[in-house]
């Protein structure tokens, strides 16, 4: 049977990215609101485990700081926590078990402020404020850091969720809403996945509303609002950036220049002004032209955002840790959702990084831990690990960490603290495994 070539062409482009996904795949069902990563789709009772390697002596990084643990804590998971302040002993108790250093506390979501923001949709805040009388992550942060954790303002940046009709974008328009090649924008989209007949071939892997990083007005709003964070609340430790890249879709493609697959960022005033900027039409619906320059001025965009982000938080707190939690597949976030996280951190545009491996192979987990741990910055990224998926397995999840500390990793964290505090067995397990952890 004769293959067309545009299926050949689609075939090549994606075969690389095919491999590298095997067993690896976004979720959108899953109930669990996890940081910007993808979950693995590999059957809960597949068993991918070994024994722990011996440590490596290998110096690791650019200092011997002693690895930290962060703890993933949502505003809307199962713990709800800035709306029950009756549960921070419990949550400090348990850092304090589990032999974490850090907290990343949710308060932005779905262009949402679970904090004190006058720029943006504070609904949440204004609840819990009425509902408890008390700016509650005002209260966590002095008895976090009493017990000695540091706190992070945990933020999604680019994603609104489901939120149709956010703030933010009713703000600055629709056109700061992503749109894809073919000139459809998300908000188009039903029910946020991809049409017909594409959808046929393609998938949303994050369904949402997401934002052009490049449309105008974006990057300097999105920093203001965040700019709040330190305002408000001064002695807050940092702000951890959560999806900060463009939207996901399956299959990946290492880039526009191939002419298949789906890809954002092509508003109408999103491609002037990359005409304004280098004086060259970018690539739209059929055409490739420029594709490559296309592909670096997007994802410079999104370095930009990262830098003015950082730019208008350390305007207020120059001493403020910024990082990101990041995918694991460095190279695929480079080439196909614009993210330059290791090109961050080599600019020293974020503290550290947490790539998120969330894995059920703990094969694979340990090559990418042992991938990172021996980079020049590997002291500076955290292994993101998926305990949550371990939850009728806790030995398992123990078996990971041992995977991470094996390698010599700068540090892991351990998403959530809500489905951890949900599943006794669970937390018991891994506060059986913390050891020396800080």
């Amino acid at each position: 049977m004769a293959v067309s070539t545009p299926v050949i062409r689609l075939c090549l482009a994606i075969a690389p990215f095919v491999l590298a996904a095997c067993g690896e795949a976004t979720s959108p069902e899953n109930p669990i609101d996890a940081p910007d990563g993808g979950v693995e789709s590999v059957p809960s009772d597949s068993d991918t485990s070994f024994p722990p390697e011996p440590a490596s002596t290998t110096p690791r990084g650019e200092t011997a700081e002693p690895p930290r643990r962060g703890l993933w804590v949502l505003c809307e998971g199962s713990q709800r926590i800035l709306e029950h302040p009756d549960r921070f002993p419990e949550l400090i108790e348990d850092a304090r078990r589990l032999g974490a250093s850090d907290l990343f506390v949710q308060v932005y979501r779905g262009g949402r402020a679970w904090f004190d923001s006058s720029l943006s949709d504070a609904t949440p805040h204004r609840e819990i404020v009425e509902s408890t009388g008390r700016d509650t992550f005002a209260e966590l942060i002095p008895l976090a850091q009493a017990a000695g954790l540091r706190v992070h303002a945990w933020v999604n940046v680019l994603s609104l969720a489901g939120n149709l009709h956010s703030q933010l974008v009713l703000d600055l328009g629709p056109g700061v809403v992503a749109v894809d090649r073919q000139g459809r924008s998300i908000l188009d989209y039903p029910k946020l996945e991809v049409p017909d007949p594409d959808r046929a071939y393609y998938r949303m892997g994050t369904p949402a509303v997401w934002l052009d990083p490049a449309a105008p007005g974006v990057a300097e709003h999105i920093a203001a609002i965040f700019a709040e964070l330190p305002n408000r609340y001064p002695t807050l430790d940092g702000i951890h950036l959560d999806y900060i890249r463009y939207p996901d879709v399956l299959p990946f493609v290492p880039g526009s220049r191939f002419g298949v697959g789906l890809d954002f960022g092509y508003a109408e005033a999103t491609r002037a002004r990359f005409q304004a900027e280098t004086g060259l039409v970018a690539p739209f619906g059929e055409s490739l032209a420029n594709a490559n320059r296309w592909d670096a001025w997007r994802r410079a965009k999104l370095t930009e955002l990262v830098t003015t982000i950082g730019a208008a938080a350390h305007a207020v707190a120059p001493d403020l840790a910024l990082s990101a939690a990041v995918w694991a597949y460095a190279d695929r976030a480079y080439l196909a959702l614009g993210q330059d996280w290791r090109g961050w951190l080599d600019a020293d545009l974020i503290q550290f990084a947490v790539p998120m491996a969330y894995t059920l192979d703990d094969v694979l987990l340990s090559h990418l831990t042992r991938a990172f741990a021996g980079v020049p910055s590997g002291n500076r990224i955290w292994i993101g690990l998926g305990s949550w998926l371990f939850e009728k397995n806790p030995e398992r999840a123990v078996a990971q960490v041992e995977i991470v500390r094996a390698a010599g990793a700068g540090g892991d964290a351990l998403f959530s603290w809500d489905s951890i505090a949900a599943a006794p067995a669970l937390r018991d397990a891994l506060a059986g495994g913390a050891g020396d952890a800080p």
